[in-house]
């Protein structure tokens, strides 16, 4: 028996309820930040962070709002106050990234994506973390159904979804030539 020999490893399959756009959505997103990780591009977590701060300071605020000592017609201002900071919170970014290592380019990436409520349509975008810099390329994005990376049970078919993203990346990331 050979010991150089190795078994394949069993990789659990990724599933998602495909009655539930968040959960397809939700897959789908940790699927691409695996993909474009993987391709080179170091995750930048300083956003992240402060997107958990900024959480955290709205559900203080949910908190002074719903025990603030005045009735709903006084507090009124107030209430639209924590309103307005409260929307001002959630975009379409899914993940931020630096350059990758040993690459010219300065600036990282954002990528983005959208599965608009009852619509099988999902939209990956992908641009530069920084759009005014001299190594800013053109952003990029695809609009395809999901049907297209899902079997019936709801298992995603992770070679095709992989294929499309990387295409994506490998787009955004080649060099745009310059017309004279």
């Amino acid at each position: 028996m050979d010991s150089t020999t190795q078994t394949p490893v069993k990789k659990n399959p990724k599933k998602a309820n495909l009655l539930d756009h968040h959960s397809i959505k939700s897959l789908l997103d940790e699927s691409v930040t695996e993909i474009v990780t993987s391709k080179g591009y170091p995750e930048d977590v300083r956003l992240s962070n402060i997107r958990l701060l900024i959480g955290s300071i709205i559900i203080a605020i949910a908190l002074v709002a719903q025990f603030y000592k005045k009735e709903f017609p006084a507090n009124r201002d107030f209430l639209i106050g924590c309103i307005l900071i409260i929307h001002t919170k959630e975009k379409n970014a899914i993940l931020f990234t630096y350059p990758p290592e040993g690459s010219f380019n300065s600036t990282g990436l954002v990528v983005s994506s959208k599965l608009p409520r009852f619509s099988d349509m999902y939209t990956l975008t992908v641009e530069s973390a920084d759009p005014k810099s001299i190594s800013a390329r053109p952003k990029v994005e695809f609009t395809k159904s999901v049907t297209k990376w899902f079997a019936k049970d709801g298992v995603l078919v992770e070679g095709l979804f992989w294929k499309d993203v990387e295409a994506l990346v490998n787009d955004y990331a080649k060099e745009h030539k310059k017309s004279k």
